[in-house]
């Protein structure tokens, strides 16, 4: 239990009740842990992640994201750390989805989408980019749950002059 007056809920069933907006995103709610396969044409060659994914809320109609990953060698030990990002998706009366996700590489990213059935799929509105981030210049991203305890995950990436193709898939377990 947290000593924050107003701490996050990771569940839906957990204190403070969601806000009704969030119907359609909260079976994502929780911790997520998995594995994926990453490339792009400007990578020497494709990589294996890790990933830990984060959805919470406080009531009001947002959940904040949170993820990490970090890169796995042959064996799946960790080499190093890898993408991390922070943000917040605010649910509109009509089921759209505006999303904020900021990463310590310098960008900024604004999406929207749906929600619709089991996925989540958020593309480009805008991207900002601090003098020396990565130009990156589109994303599409689509959460899907296979089932309660399985979320996969795809990211498409337009960047450094490249045309917006498949960059990350992941498939996650919810861990909590």
């Amino acid at each position: 239990m947290s000593d924050l007056p107003y701490p996050d809920a990771h569940h839906p069933d957990e204190k403070p009740a969601p806000h009704p907006l969030l119907t359609p995103v909260l079976a994502l709610l929780g911790h997520w842990h998995g594995q994926g396969k990453g490339e792009y044409p400007t990578l020497d060659g494709d990589f294996t992640y890790a990933q830990d994914v984060t959805f919470t809320h406080d009531g009001r109609p947002f959940l904040h994201y949170e993820a990490r990953a970090w890169i796995l060698d042959a064996d799946n030990a960790p080499v190093r750390p890898a993408a991390r990002e922070s943000g917040w998706w605010r649910l509109q009366p009509d089921g759209r989805i505006e999303a904020l996700i900021t990463q310590p590489t310098g960008i900024a990213e604004i999406l929207v989408g749906t929600a619709t059935g089991d996925t989540v799929d958020l593309a480009t509105h805008e991207i900002a980019l601090t003098p020396t981030a990565k130009k990156v210049t589109a994303t599409r991203r689509r959460y899907t749950l296979t089932d309660a305890t399985t979320l996969t995950f795809a990211h498409d990436l337009e960047a450094v002059g490249q045309p917006l193709r498949h960059h990350l898939a992941a498939q996650l377990h919810r861990t909590g």
